[in-house]
């Protein structure tokens, strides 16, 4: 039997299943799954332009069955007119300008504060490094020397396990010094 599939190989052809088939059971033509999908094709755009135009092609509405509008005029109920008073206000006093005390910075605070000036101390001659931010990562930006006169700007800070100030130098140069280096002081 299998020299005789080997002989016609015409009139039989093996399918998936290992089973040879006449050839006339072969698989349709590709043009009649086109035709097929055509024929689709065209039976939905016939639905979907006839629930269109059932949707698009209304009659418009008729303005004249609507009703009249309803005016409505509120009217409030009379009341007695307010007498006129006689006394006078009394006028409100016009604020005073209490000026802010200025701290006298002339004279050394008993410790460390905003808005005073502190000294560069126990450092052991080598100074006080000033930073660009109250934490030892920070740049150094300058070192302030030993005995040399800061003003505090603000503070404190913590990092590192350290209190900071921020502290402006001599000349001008401002950033941030750690706390246990720097003492109170009169202004220079």
């Amino acid at each position: 039997m299998a020299i005789s599939n080997l002989q016609s190989p015409i009139t039989t052809f093996m399918n998936d299943n290992g089973r040879s088939r006449p050839y006339e059971e072969k698989e349709p033509i590709p043009w009649l799954w086109l035709g097929l999908g055509l024929i689709v094709t065209l039976i939905s755009l016939a639905v979907a332009f006839a629930i269109l135009r059932a949707f698009l092609l209304r009659p418009p509405l008729d303005v004249g069955a609507q009703p009249e509008p309803t005016i409505i005029i509120l009217t409030a109920p009379p009341s007695a007119t307010p007498a006129p008073t006689t006394a006078v206000s009394t006028p409100t006093p016009i604020p005073t300008f209490t000026p802010i005390p200025t701290p006298d910075n002339a004279v050394a605070p008993p410790e460390v504060r905003v808005g005073f000036y502190a000294v560069v101390a126990d450092t052991g001659g080598v100074g006080l490094t000033i930073r660009g931010g109250p934490n030892t990562s920070n740049p150094p930006v300058t070192i302030a020397e030993e005995g040399s006169i800061v003003l505090v700007l603000s503070g404190p800070a913590e990092g590192n396990d350290l209190l900071w100030w921020q502290v402006e130098l001599p000349d001008g140069t401002q950033g941030w010094g750690a706390a246990d280096f720097l003492l109170p002081s009169a202004a220079p």
